[in-house]
């Protein structure tokens, strides 16, 4: 065998991503940097941690996060949600969240195959502010 054994689980994928983020940035780069900087300071992290998830892969304005549970997952999105449409500083930073459960890969402390995909589309599909999950994880 050339190929080492490929470690698989089954997990609960949450896939945020923020809302026209492009646009936000070509009008203040600073300003919407500092504003996702603090929504994951204040909102974000602290929903992911305090429903037992990880955070283990970030973009530019997005980030993937796996749970060992669907629940904590869809707990975490909308506490996350809930979070920031309560926040009266003034930032336009809003999110999209996809959720899924599903088999996925897992290669040091990152995860990846069609569990992950499928919640990407998921939150592609979602209204801003909003939590669209897979009919496994509803």
């Amino acid at each position: 065998m050339s190929e080492l054994a490929v470690k698989r689980r089954l997990a609960a994928i949450l896939s945020a991503d923020v809302v026209g983020y492009s646009k936000l940035m070509g009008a203040d780069e600073e300003g919407t940097l500092n504003a996702l900087r603090q929504a994951r300071r204040e909102h974000v992290d602290p929903a992911i941690a305090g429903n037992s998830g990880r955070i283990f892969k970030t973009t530019g304005d997005g980030l993937l996060a796996e749970f060992s549970s669907a629940v904590d997952a869809v707990r975490a999105a909308i506490a996350l949600q809930k979070s920031l449409a309560a926040r009266t500083d003034g930032t336009s930073i809003t999110f999209r969240i996809g959720v899924n459960l599903g088999d996925v890969i897992i290669e040091g402390d990152d995860v990846f195959g069609d569990g992950v995909n499928i919640a990407a589309r998921l939150q592609e599909m979602a209204e801003p502010g909003s939590v669209f999950m897979s009919a496994i994880v509803h």
